[in-house]
């Protein structure tokens, strides 16, 4: 259970010791959620009138597709949070740190907030293994199992494409200037010029 009353917390701080499942209706389609209980452990007090703070940490397991191979990998998640709730009447309630409760509210739900700071948490990308070798980009075999048939194909950034199509127009204008100045050297026409000058 991660809600709290409101009228308890006004008497004693709550310790804090509990698990959100990766089946908890809080979390939204598309979600990392954990791939186990998340565990939540820490301490909720008031902070003066109308405010409640959460400190705590937060650890579980994420598991993604590997950034480079696309199977299943795990990754560790962890964090020391810090989290403020206010009356929505609070003068600090339009902060975009802090959360403001529902005056109508007589119990704190943290898993909101939790939430939230888990997706902070999450890294944007995992690795099965830091050699993982990725997929073949040509035929899609996966290269930790087996290498490919496929020949071994070129790197290429596309970022220099443009100055690429260049160098045919560069080369041909290159050529043309060696001819006239091979023309204008030729035995042939120095002889011309030695005739006029004579």
């Amino acid at each position: 259970m991660l809600s709290f009353d409101i009228d308890a917390l006004e008497q004693h701080a709550v310790a804090v010791d509990e698990v959100l499942t990766p089946e908890d209706p809080i979390w939204e389609e598309g979600d990392p959620v954990p791939s186990a209980p998340l565990r939540v452990v820490g301490r909720l007090s008031t902070a003066g009138p109308g405010r409640y703070y959460w400190h705590g940490r937060i650890e579980g397991d994420v598991t993604m597709p590997c950034r480079r191979c696309l199977t299943d990998a795990s990754a560790p998640v962890a964090g020391d949070e810090h989290i403020i709730f206010v009356d929505a009447e609070d003068e600090e309630a339009d902060n975009p740190d802090v959360y403001p409760l529902d005056p109508r509210a007589d119990q704190i739900d943290l898993r909101p907030a939790l939430r939230e700071q888990w997706l902070l948490s999450v890294p944007g990308f995992v690795l099965c293994r830091d050699d993982c070798k990725g997929l073949c980009p040509t035929c899609g075999a996966d290269l930790n199992l087996a290498d490919c048939k496929c020949p071994p194909s070129e790197s290429r950034d596309s970022r220099w494409d443009a100055l690429r199509t260049l160098e045919p127009m560069r080369d041909a204008a290159s050529a043309g200037n060696d001819a006239t100045e091979q023309r204008a050297t030729s035995p042939r026409n120095t002889t011309k010029k030695q005739r006029k000058r004579g």
